[in-house]
């Protein structure tokens, strides 16, 4: 049962949402063999203002070892 959580700054349009959501779903379903029914994605905007303290510190930097993709910036 994946669920798979975006974070991202404002500004893109539902149908960007949309066709990234699309995308990953269908990703998960092909890579990891689900079905539709099992998975689930949202996408939570978080102001460039709030990043470091939102999502930089607590989801990048605290966890390395979970990154399969690690960014090219650094805060």
């Amino acid at each position: 049962m994946p669920h798979v959580i975006v974070k991202a700054w404002p500004g893109k349009t539902q149908k960007q949402k949309q066709q990234l959501t699309d995308a990953i779903a269908q990703s998960v379903m092909d890579i990891f063999g689900y079905g539709e029914e099992a998975v689930s994605v949202a996408i939570e905007e978080v102001p460039s203002n709030r990043w470091k303290d939102a999502v930089y510190v607590p989801d990048i930097q605290a966890h390395p070892e979970r990154l399969y993709k690690k960014p090219g910036y650094s805060m």
